[in-house]
């Protein structure tokens, strides 16, 4: 049997299902139950019947996937494949920021660890952000780890008073304006689609700002042919089903996401096999944790 029918096969005995995220090689994407960017995936977690849940994607999906299924068991493909910007928030700063604002939310993108949402008061995605802060009481909002999705943020809700943190997802500030206008010179026709993570001169070049999910639906629904992509390469195998007849093109060499590039089809068939890379929180970390998790998911609606 091949690899895929290897998976497909440990699958069904163990009542397993597979989620993928956007990022990872159009492989993995073809062999998972459920595509999609980090809010969909979070909601498609709390709805499967499934005993086991295989999370292809980094470590605070997986986290956040065993928070909201206390119940289920959640396995990594790749126990290393982690997000750093998920660490780029300290609890010593948002204490601060407590003390200084007295109404202050802190705002905590989803892209985080479990400890840094026990200190937050909602999750957000960059799909649902804008929605989310905006039905938020408070005028202060203290957004974490991302800058650069706060400050787009920001510029939706003008009559917010968002404080930004000093994170920011390395993958996208990796593209820069320049890179951007070699681009555009390169491909003359090309709308230019950016996630908010990019930075914000990055996102002034841009025809459309949206999260992953947003993109494609962006292009697939675009009367344009052609397209530069400013988020990582992995939203290609999405579109590329679901418009074949569009021309996508990368910004800069090499728009990958590391992390994401660990899961392979070998390791999926690996934990599903010998069930290793299991994801544990500890009890009192996911009760607190679970606390914005389920704010996001009710705010979302």
């Amino acid at each position: 049997m091949s690899i895929t029918e290897d998976i497909a096969t440990l699958k069904k005995e163990k009542n397993a299902v597979i989620l993928a995220h956007y990022y990872v090689d159009e492989e993995v994407q073809h062999i998972a139950d459920y595509v999609g960017d980090s809010f969909y995936l979070s909601k498609i977690a709390t709805k499967t019947d499934a005993d086991i849940i295989v999370f292809c994607g980094v470590e605070f999906m997986g986290e956040s996937a065993k928070i909201l299924n206390p119940s289920k068991r959640v396995f990594m493909p790749d126990a290393s494949a982690d997000c750093p910007m998920a660490h780029m928030a300290s609890k010593e700063e948002i204490v601060r920021i407590k003390k200084e604002y007295e109404d202050v939310a802190v705002v905590c993108y989803i892209n985080s660890t479990a400890e840094l949402k026990t200190f937050s008061d909602v999750c957000v995605t960059s799909s649902n952000a804008v929605k989310i802060v905006k039905n938020l009481p408070n005028k202060n909002i203290y957004f974490i780890p991302d800058k650069n999705l706060g400050r787009y943020v920001a510029k939706q809700l003008p009559d917010k008073n968002i404080i930004l943190n000093d994170g920011c997802c390395p993958r996208h500030v990796e593209i820069t304006a320049d890179m951007v206008i070699k681009a555009k010179e390169k491909h003359p026709d090309a709308k230019f689609a950016a996630h908010p993570e990019c930075s914000e001169e990055v996102l002034d070049y841009a025809d459309y700002i949206g999260s992953t999910s947003g993109i494609i639906d962006y292009v697939a629904n675009s009367s344009s042919k052609e397209f530069l992509i400013g988020t990582v390469d992995g939203v290609f195998a999405e579109i590329k089903k679901i418009a074949p007849d569009k021309k996508l093109y990368t910004v800069k060499e090499g728009q990958i996401c590391e992390n994401m590039k660990k899961i392979t089809l070998e390791k999926v068939l690996k934990v599903l096999k010998d069930e290793t890379n299991e994801v544990f929180v500890d009890e009192e970390l996911a009760r607190k944790s679970m606390a914005p998790l389920t704010r996001m998911l009710e705010l979302a609606k």
